[in-house]
């Protein structure tokens, strides 16, 4: 119905975005990964877009939004996999970005996925199985790779857990990601020296 949506971004909250279109506030169920790229205002021409999924229900329309068309694709896709639904695919997409989660596929890291709440590890095997082979054509935007072939630079959990202590003290995930993967031999280095070198890129 909806394909995305363009308008001022007026509040935001947890898992939680509207955006004024026309006078019109469409309120959006959003991952973390969406949060973290929007504006950190509201306001005060804060344009944004959105893309967009209408999951109809017998008792509810709920609106999802996406910050870009690779998580709309993903989230998609998830949704298709037998025992999950829309809010297990916003837990997964909340915890890994796109290009992340298809790493996380390639290499079968099913004990990253389990992490999402309301993923135990017999879903997140079903998500491997899935979802193996069909995430070549993502493309992280930020460096132009295909992720989906990477399985060798996929986060150890070392890293996932620095990439969470960088999003608490403030930074996207997109940011604290990108620095970390700027740190050399990141797979073989503790959670605390990962911090420490991925700040020194970001300050």
């Amino acid at each position: 119905m909806f394909y995305y949506l363009t308008g001022e971004l007026v509040h935001v909250g947890e898992n939680l975005a509207v955006i004024d279109c026309g006078g019109v506030g469409f309120r959006l169920t959003v991952s973390a990964t969406t949060l973290s790229l929007l504006p950190r205002t509201t306001g005060k021409g804060n344009i944004v877009r959105l893309y967009t999924h209408l999951a109809v229900r017998e008792d509810a329309l709920d609106l999802y939004g996406f910050y870009t068309k690779e998580e709309l694709d993903l989230f998609r896709m998830l949704t298709n996999i037998s025992g999950i639904g829309p809010k297990v695919a916003i837990s997964v997409l909340s915890l890994l970005t796109p290009d992340a989660l298809a790493e996380a596929v390639a290499s079968q890291n099913v004990k990253l996925i389990s992490r999402a709440p309301g993923v135990g590890m017999k879903t997140a095997q079903r998500i491997v199985l899935e979802l193996s082979g069909k995430l070549a054509p993502i493309v992280s935007p930020a460096t132009g790779v295909n992720v989906g072939t990477q399985s060798s630079a996929s986060m150890s959990s070392s890293m996932s857990e620095a990439l969470d202590a960088l999003v608490v003290l403030g930074y996207s995930r997109q940011e604290a990601q990108k620095a970390i993967r700027a740190v050399p031999d990141a797979t073989e280095k503790s959670t605390e020296e990962l911090i420490k070198a991925a700040l020194s890129h970001l300050l």
